[in-house]
């Protein structure tokens, strides 16, 4: 009989490799459907829908990033990750916070396509910020949401330039793992940069939410920069094999017998 502990890392490890079809998708999108990308995350659903059992395809990653979303969420909330509760520690654990919140609108519109229903990803990403500008205070939220992105884009790219994530990852793992990984994280800094950036814009100075952009945009935006532009989707499809990696080898932390104590399987 397999226990709840065991069932929840493989729906991780399911989240990683939906995470590996995404970024392997946007990448390659991103070189040969520039146009198809521009329309943001549904754009690239769109064209995994077109594989052949395209749709189950999209119902696995429906289950998979919200599984991974599920499992960012736990580090704030219970320090699954051990990242501590000093100041650093918790600028970690809200990082995984953004990223939850991130994978689980992913999983949203993976819902949505493959329902049928699909709404238009750039669109949507736009109304909410529409939504939060006629808040008051709200271009405040929008822009501090920014800087909090492009304060992931640093910790991205120290992450790939450092290594650190090795921690994470079981020592059977291919030896490629380190360049490959270090290769990914730099490229999808580059893209968070242009999304916080947008988000600073839209809330700080121009306050207008078609300054936001999606995911997909990002990596448009960076096309008008020729080697930059290909090299950051070259990129993304490394962080895509990387996450490949990361689906058999990463270290999934149990949940102590003494509740909301992590441990680290050997």
């Amino acid at each position: 009989m397999v226990d709840k502990s065991e069932k929840f890392r493989w729906l991780v490890r399911l989240g990683y490799f939906s995470r590996a079809v995404f970024y392997a998708m946007l990448g390659f999108l991103a070189l040969t459907a520039t146009r198809q990308i521009s329309q943001g995350t549904d754009g690239i659903f769109r064209a995994i829908e077109d594989f052949p059992g395209g749709t189950a395809i999209l119902w696995l990653m429906v289950a998979g990033l919200l599984a991974y979303a599920l499992f960012r969420l736990c580090s704030p909330l219970f320090d699954i990750e051990h990242e501590g509760s000093d100041g650093s520690g918790w600028a970690r654990r809200i990082g995984h916070l953004g990223s939850a919140i991130g994978h689980a609108a992913l999983a949203w519109s993976a819902y949505k396509l493959a329902t049928a229903d699909a709404s238009g990803g750039g669109a949507g990403a736009r109304q909410a910020a529409a939504g939060i500008l006629s808040a008051e205070l709200g271009g405040v939220v929008l822009g501090l949401l920014g800087l909090a992105f492009m304060a992931a884009a640093f910790s991205q790219a120290k992450k790939g330039i450092t290594g650190s994530f090795m921690a994470r990852i079981s020592p059977r793992a291919p030896n490629a793992a380190r360049v490959l990984g270090g290769i990914g994280y730099v490229a999808r800094a580059a893209v968070y940069a242009v999304i916080g950036w947008s988000l600073v814009r839209a809330g700080f100075l121009t306050r207008g939410a078609e300054e936001v952009k999606t995911l997909g945009e990002a990596v448009v935006a960076l096309a008008g920069n020729g080697p930059v532009f290909q090299l950051v989707a070259i990129g993304l499809i490394v962080f895509g094999l990387f996450s490949l990696i990361l689906a058999r080898y990463r270290i999934i932390p149990d949940l102590g017998r003494g509740g909301r104590v992590p441990l680290y399987r050997a």
